[in-house]
């Protein structure tokens, strides 16, 4: 799964959440013996806190994503640092054993 599925996933969550809050709203409000202008008034007020649960939802969704891709930065900077040090020990190493090889040579 790429991050391109993950985000859609989530922005098709947050979606479906809004249109289902939306939909459950306008018909409870529809089917309440209230007048036209009270109605009108609850469902603007009802549609005011879905968006405002909906922008939450979705601050809370690009703060965790922030957070997974600074500590996937973290992680590859640690992987890095390994193998340059790994990469440095095997060139001690090898000019090392150059240098024995010189040694052992000059010897005979």
């Amino acid at each position: 799964m790429t991050s391109d599925d993950r985000s859609g996933g989530t922005a098709g969550i947050v979606l479906s959440f809004l249109v289902g809050a939306l939909s459950g709203a306008a018909l409870a409000i529809l089917f309440a013996p209230r007048s036209g202008r009270e109605t009108r008034e609850l469902l603007g007020e009802k549609i005011r806190e879905t968006t405002e649960r909906g922008r939450r939802a979705s601050e809370q969704a690009l703060a965790r994503g922030r957070e997974a891709a600074e500590d996937a930065a973290r992680y590859l900077d640690r992987q890095r640092d390994a193998l340059e040090k790994r990469r440095d020990r095997l060139a001690s190493a090898v000019e090392a054993g150059r240098q024995a090889y010189r040694d052992e040579k000059e010897k005979m």
